[in-house]
């Protein structure tokens, strides 16, 4: 298959001023990063608070472009600024706080912002809203204001105006972060169904562990680098090492880890409650 996303030996450098020198200095928010999405995979990043996930994300919507190194986007390099609204019809993002992306005083104005945007025909963007909406459970909500939704209804709706846009890639930065467990699952759960009955690709940076069992693959970030990748069963078979990137595991996993160090004979890599009965109690 084509990769959609491709980074290679990619960096990216920021300056930062201090008050006690005049002199700035330099930070390495990622070294040399190389990264090969493919079209429809549904993909987690995973790393502590300055490991440069959210620094990645900005970089495949092209709101942030590599000082070293390249990203490309479906074949377009996002560092050529004549080429940047090509990059963003192909990804678009969704960010940690819903209400830094809505705009619209009603739900399907905001839903239909982007569409506008781009040119599409006024009878094609209400048809877009409408797809959109329903596609993440929101089409009873459409004449309602924003303000009266739920924090959990409000990420759907940002998740909506993405989709109206059609984009092949979806990067959602900590989208989640905000939200209580129902709506961390109710978001979770339109991102996997997109992916899987549209097929447009998921980047999903997140550091709840819980959200990722589900992915395709997961890459590990630290000091911005990849430091850990593979399948959810392979990155969370390494218990210990994940611990030293200052990283958990799923609840189930750190407990089936544990049984296992105590003498119990069961895999490594448990990743659901399902499996861990499975293994404890074979049929």
């Amino acid at each position: 298959m084509a990769s959609i996303i491709r980074a290679s030996k990619m960096g990216y450098d920021y300056v930062r001023y201090t008050d006690e020198s005049e002199t700035p200095e330099r930070i390495n928010a990622i070294r040399s990063l190389d990264l090969s999405v493919e079209k429809g995979e549904f993909i987690a990043v995973l790393g502590h608070n300055g490991s440069g996930k959210s620094t990645l994300a900005k970089h495949i919507n092209a709101l942030l472009v590599p000082t070293s190194g390249t990203m490309w986007v479906d074949g377009v390099d996002t560092g050529q600024e004549e080429d940047l609204w090509k990059v963003r019809q192909k990804a678009g993002m969704v960010f940690q706080n819903p209400d830094n992306q809505i705009i619209g005083s009603i739900v399907d104005e905001d839903v239909g912002f982007g569409p506008e945007n781009l040119g599409i025909p006024t009878k094609d963007i209400w048809e877009r809203v409408d797809s959109a909406l329903k596609k993440v459970g929101m089409l009873g909500f459409r004449d309602r204001s924003p303000n009266r939704l739920s924090g959990g209804q409000k990420q759907r709706v940002a998740i909506a105006g993405v989709v109206a846009m059609h984009p092949e890639c979806i990067v959602l930065d900590e989208p989640t972060a905000m939200l209580d467990p129902n709506g961390r699952k109710e978001v979770l759960e339109v991102v996997r169904e997109l992916n899987k009955t549209e097929g447009v690709t998921v980047i999903l940076i997140t550091h709840y562990m819980e959200e990722v069992v589900f992915a395709d693959h997961i890459y590990v970030m630290d000091k911005g680098e990849i430091v850990m990748e593979g399948t959810p069963r392979e990155v969370f078979s390494k218990v210990d090492e994940l611990k030293s990137y200052r990283l958990t595991v799923p609840q189930v996993t750190e407990l089936a880890h544990e049984l296992k160090r105590s003498g119990v004979k069961i895999p490594e890599g448990i990743l659901t409650a399902e499996e861990l009965v499975q293994a404890l109690c074979p049929s």
